[in-house]
């Protein structure tokens, strides 16, 4: 994720980030002009045609095609902001977890202790990856080997973690080590670490309608390759620039639309999901330390 100051306005307009799109586009950018470039040629000086008055209809189309990129943007901003909010609630449920863990356990109970502090960082990394389809385990701390091979073959990581802590803690109140409330307690937050993963994998596997998708995707072709009928008997030539700059404008919100609707990915607007699970693993060896 991009970390940037919104109020500087000159950073922002020649970011990097602005050229990257450019990039991106520019096959695109040059057939439309390279197109627009022929059609001027054939109406304007071989044809010699001369019309005018077909601006009101893109205009009306442009209406609304504005609409559609609007709820496009905001159905994928929506996405990316439920991702953010449900990796906070991760956040603020490891914490919990951590701190409750550190009330109910005795100052002595290293053991305990240390396998709370190694195995609760887990459940950050494992749905990090999980979310990515990939299997790192070397960002991970084992408690043991047993744990280690456990969560190795484990086919869904982020289950099996919660799986071996549900254990932990069940063990720990049948050794009278909490009290049956306090289990209640803790399996209030182990409980919330399944919901925070169902709705991160509901989000991953829920891709916008693909009718949807090609439908805009379709529209922004028309409206852009007729955009040179509108323009070519006023401007001629310069109606490449116009024609190029307005492609490039729409063309970019779809594109920042597809790139933020999977937020849980490693595009340059995506989460910083690597910061948070390193940020969880930090609190979790602070509040558990046994210094």
């Amino acid at each position: 994720m991009i970390q940037y100051n919104p109020k500087s306005w000159v950073s922002l307009i020649f970011d990097f980030y602005s050229r990257h799109v450019f990039r991106s586009l520019l096959p695109l950018l040059m057939f439309v002009a390279l197109f627009t470039i022929f059609f001027t040629f054939i109406v304007v000086d071989v044809l010699e045609i001369h019309y005018s008055g077909t601006i009101a209809f893109h205009s009306i189309l442009g209406v609304i095609l504005g609409l559609f990129l609007v709820l496009r943007t905001n159905t994928a901003y929506d996405r990316w902001w439920e991702g953010r909010k449900l990796w906070g609630r991760l956040v603020n449920d490891t914490r919990h977890l951590a701190l409750k863990i550190d009330a109910y356990l005795k100052e002595d109970d290293k053991e305990n202790r240390a396998f709370f502090r190694k195995i609760i960082p887990n459940v950050a990394f494992a749905i990090k990856e999980h979310l990515r389809d990939s299997i790192l385990v070397g960002e991970m701390d084992f408690f043991n080997d047993e744990i280690k091979e456990k969560i190795i073959k484990s086919k869904h990581r982020p289950n099996r973690i919660t799986s071996i802590l549900m254990e932990r803690v069940v063990m720990l109140r049948d050794k009278k080590v909490i009290s049956g409330e306090q289990f209640w307690l803790l399996d209030k937050e182990l409980k919330g670490f399944t919901d925070i993963v169902g709705a991160c994998e509901r989000i991953k596997s829920t891709p916008i309608p693909y009718s949807y998708s090609m439908f805009i995707k379709k529209f922004l072709f028309i409206y852009s390759i007729t955009l040179p009928v509108s323009f070519v008997w006023d401007f001629g030539y310069w109606s490449v620039f116009i024609v190029c700059l307005t492609f490039y404008f729409l063309v970019s919100v779809e594109l920042i639309a597809e790139e933020i609707e999977d937020p849980f990915g490693e595009d340059i607007n995506d989460l910083p999901l690597n910061e948070i699970a390193i940020k969880i693993k930090r609190n979790i060896s602070e509040i558990l330390s046994t210094n």
